[in-house]
């Protein structure tokens, strides 16, 4: 099969062994992953300097079908449409392969296409972990840092289905966008610096994790929550010592249980079918083309998804 492998000089097509199912996992036909920086996960080993990735295939989230089931596998079949993710143990940049039934998988919605899909195992399903633990009420004011990649669409979109009032913040180029799928207000952050207004919010969920936790605190009204996609140890243990000496609460991601994932993925699934949210998809590349997909990603110009088809 065809897969991207992770080499010294980048990323390159190469043709490699089809994995084989075990007795608890299914085979999975790829039709679409993403470029994303959480699916490469190609930081360099601070014991070598060199990639953990170096000889494997990056990518973590996948929308595909069921090719073939191993000889314990209940939950599903041949034929079904999936979604997934594949953790840490990667693999997805390629046109087949494995993963457990009792891991991150899930039954496609009928009413998307395998390119949309592939955008909710993680630019979704993240947003939606924090965003519920938020306990977001319907009038409240929410900013959005980052409202204008993979992750801030969705959150956008989630926080209007929740009622809330939303900023987002982004470059110039995205704003209108943000405006069509329902952000109250835009901020250019090469024009302003939000972080030094005066403006105060109920909810801050920071996407990206460029600005200090201090200057986003201070934005908060008592009782705020304060939500990152991107927590650092030393950041998360400031974080717990400040939260036990305020009102206002801080949410990060962190890996759950595969039952949370369901719930999580049902009210997901619930929102796409209503068709309250939608994927926000700027490009698709081939597969053959995942090098030049990550080169735009690294530009920061991306609306929403970046996807890899392998149609």
């Amino acid at each position: 099969m065809k897969a991207i492998v992770y080499e010294s000089s980048g990323l390159q097509l190469q043709e490699v062994p089809r994995p084989i199912p075990k007795s608890h996992e299914v085979l999975i036909r790829i039709h679409a992953t993403t470029a994303g920086a959480t699916n490469l996960q190609a930081r360099p080993s601070e014991a070598t300097g060199k990639s953990r990735l170096l000889g494997h295939i990056p990518g973590q989230d996948l929308a595909g079908e069921i090719e073939a089931v191993g000889l314990k596998v209940t939950r599903f079949r041949k034929g079904d449409q999936v979604i997934g993710w594949s953790g840490f143990r990667l693999g997805t940049y390629a046109e087949y392969t494995c993963l457990s039934e009792k891991g991150v998988l899930f039954i496609k919605p009928a009413n998307i296409t395998y390119e949309e899909a592939a955008t909710l195992p993680v630019s979704g399903l993240d947003p939606v972990f924090m965003l519920r633990k938020a306990n977001i009420q319907g009038g409240e004011k929410v900013l959005i840092n980052g409202a204008g990649g993979n992750m801030g669409t969705y959150a956008v979109q989630i926080c209007k289905y929740f009622g809330a009032e939303v900023t987002g913040v982004d470059s110039t180029g995205k704003l209108d966008m943000l405006r069509s799928i329902g952000a109250d207000h835009v901020i250019d952050y090469t024009q302003e610096d939000f972080t030094q207004s005066s403006e105060t919010y109920d909810v801050i969920f920071d996407v990206i994790g460029k600005s200090s936790f201090s200057s986003f605190m201070n934005r908060l009204n008592p009782g705020g929550r304060y939500l990152t996609a991107v927590p650092q140890l030393s950041q998360i243990v400031r974080w717990q010592w400040m939260a036990r000496r305020s009102d206002k609460k801080v949410i990060f991601w962190a890996p759950r249980t595969v039952g949370r994932y369901i719930e999580d993925f049902a009210f997901l699934q619930g929102l796409i079918e209503a068709g309250a949210i939608k994927a926000i998809i700027d490009r698709s590349y081939p597969l053959e083309q995942t090098a030049e997909a990550h080169r735009y990603l690294e530009t920061g110009q991306k609306k929403g998804n970046i996807v890899i088809t392998l149609e």
